[in-house]
């Protein structure tokens, strides 16, 4: 079977979960199967590109989806011209706009991934998602999900029941989150942290849906007890600069390290003692999968899936308009130089990567033979 070109819908990439997860199973897929194009718009900020060239893959830019006409103008031409076997779309709802593009230049396999859901108090996104979420199902030939929670929310009940998603799991490479002494210890030793602090991660985006303003708010109240606590931030976004003028409102930038996109995130969950998620959706949460990879404690929201928790004790939920409950919870995170090995439960629970990846690989040629088939 001749190899399988796969153009990969990022949207906008800026270091978030979805483009991990794609990145993951690209670095694990059978490149002699299957070869991944990343289509990005030109406002991402970053796009691996050296590494996705080192595999045999390829990077189109196209004009950002605001710019609608233009977005689909540019993505006809590149899939006319480029003639992929599979149209494999990461923007949710929004799917619906490279879907259709791709139907029109007559792209035989069209998927689209649910990677989240939405939230009432981001008001102008979610009125966009909920306009769109009824064409979710127009232009698609096939269907994914992070999550059965993801897949009901975009694709609707019926499609889940009759089996026709999939559900292709945040997986990641289990043995890179073990948890190591040495690199907690030089992982803290950088942060300015020493082994008697407790220090409290959050890894993701800077946007509304993470919540780092709350994180704020709770860790201000978490610093009156524990005042030798320390706040750890990985991740970039639209709303850095808002998170930056609410630690100096709440003076309390001694005791908070915001350290932008970061390669090393494996390392970082080594010098945390607890994750703060406290998001305000989710179609699943990769760094809660992630944190229990090494054993870590999580305190997420109960906006995160229940499907989040895989390790039994490790994850607690708490609502968000429980604020004292968040203090509470954080401020009891203890430094520690042990923690059990959850590997095996990770990779017992669907998220090893090698295996995903293999899935993933075989479920593409699997389409692309049905199409030829229906032909």
């Amino acid at each position: 079977m001749p190899v399988i070109r796969v153009a990969q819908i990022m949207g906008r990439m800026m270091g978030g979960g979805v483009e991990a997860t794609i990145m993951n199973h690209y670095r694990h897929i059978d490149h002699s199967r299957v070869q991944f194009d990343f289509i990005v718009d030109d406002n991402s900020t970053v796009v691996p590109r050296e590494e996705i060239e080192s595999l045999g893959g390829r990077v189109f830019t196209v004009p950002a989806y605001k710019h609608l006409p233009a977005y689909l103008k540019a993505l006809r031409t590149l899939f006319a011209e480029q003639k992929p076997d599979i149209v494999h779309s990461n923007l949710n709802s929004l799917s619906v706009f490279p879907l259709s593009a791709a139907k029109k230049a007559g792209v035989p396999v069209r998927i689209a991934h649910s990677h989240s859901t939405a939230n009432p108090g981001e008001k102008a996104k979610t009125a966009m998602k909920m306009v769109l979420r009824p064409f979710s199902r127009v232009y698609p030939t096939d269907y994914a999900a992070c999550s059965n929670f993801a897949a009901r929310w975009l694709f609707g009940d019926r499609l889940v029941d009759a089996g026709r998603v999939r559900v292709m799991k945040n997986a990641i490479d289990v043995d890179r989150f073990a948890f190591d002494k040495t690199i907690r210890a030089a992982k803290r030793a950088e942060l300015g942290v020493d082994a008697t602090q407790p220090v409290i991660g959050q890894v993701g985006r800077m946007c509304f849906q993470k919540n780092q303003l709350f994180t704020l708010d709770v860790f201000a109240k978490v610093l009156e007890r524990r005042p030798d606590a320390v706040l750890v931030f990985a991740g970039d976004g639209d709303m850095m600069p808002q998170v930056r003028e609410r630690i100096h409102a709440l003076g309390i930038e001694r005791s908070v390290r915001v350290l932008g996109v970061r390669d090393d995130v494996n390392e970082l969950y080594q010098a945390f003692d607890v994750l703060a998620f406290p998001s305000t959706y989710e179609g699943l949460g990769m760094a809660a999968i992630e944190a229990q990879a090494s054993g870590m404690s999580v305190v997420a929201s109960d906006q995160v899936p229940d499907e989040a928790s895989i390790i039994d004790g490790l994850v607690r939920f708490l609502p968000l308009d429980r604020k004292d409950a968040w203090v509470d919870a954080l401020a009891s995170a203890e430094p520690t130089d042990e923690r059990a090995d959850e590997r095996d439960a990770v990779r017992a629970a669907g998220y090893d990567i090698d295996d995903s990846a293999a899935r993933l690989c075989d479920w593409y040629e699997t389409l692309v033979r049905k199409e030829g088939a229906a032909r």
